[in-house]
């Protein structure tokens, strides 16, 4: 089987450097002052390319924060996945995947609970939402793995827990009544929960 290693394109050069500009410009803006205060305009301005021109990459303000999260997603997931390729012991290695999504969901508050919400309630078939989805699925398949591998369970077994752990960290994360709370607190509520779930939790295991 061969692999294409033709290099890019011109045209495709132009479309992955705009991309990179209008990801660039909108992650800063949405850092700064949070997504709801920040114009698509802006933003265009910001990657210096007409609204139009943006408008081909993304069609709504939703879909550029769904862009810029997943950037942040993508690199916490791997970071997720490296933790947890040395642990020793369920609860651990599934808080070694939990952590690094939770930072990365918490660097901007209000952004990251509303890329929660746009996961649940976004348009599937926008192709940001789908990565977005993509992303969550991965999430997930790495902590059936930590547990199945750990916890010496079943595959089936595994997937239903990982199931669970999925649904504790993303209603945690997006909950109103912990919107002021920290990265650690937020860690701290998870754990609580998951420990409850898992197979053979043991109390030194934090």
């Amino acid at each position: 089987m061969t692999t294409d290693a033709r290099p890019l394109g011109r045209r495709e050069r132009n479309k992955l450097e705009k991309l990179q500009r209008i990801t660039m410009a909108a992650a800063e803006l949405f850092a700064d002052r949070g997504v709801d205060d920040v114009t698509t305009q802006e933003i265009a301005e910001r990657a210096d390319i007409g609204t139009g021109t943006l408008f081909l990459y993304a069609k709504t303000k939703s879909e550029l924060l769904l862009l810029v999260q997943n950037s942040t997603y993508a690199a916490a997931l791997e970071q997720s996945r490296a933790n947890a390729a040395a642990a020793t012991d369920v609860l651990g290695g599934v808080l070694d995947v939990v952590r690094p999504v939770v930072e990365c969901n918490r660097k901007q508050i209000d952004n990251g609970r509303t890329y929660l919400r746009e996961i649940v309630f976004g348009d599937a078939e926008e192709p940001h939402h789908r990565e977005a989805l993509n992303l969550t699925e991965q999430t997930e398949q790495l902590v059936a793995e930590v547990i199945a591998r750990n916890a010496r369970v079943p595959v089936e077994t595994a997937r239903a827990l990982a199931h669970v752990v999925s649904a504790i960290m993303f209603v945690t994360m997006a909950s109103t009544i912990n919107v002021d709370r920290s990265v650690e607190e937020i860690v701290d509520e998870i754990t609580l929960q998951i420990r409850a779930i898992l197979p053979n939790p043991t109390l030194d295991q934090l």
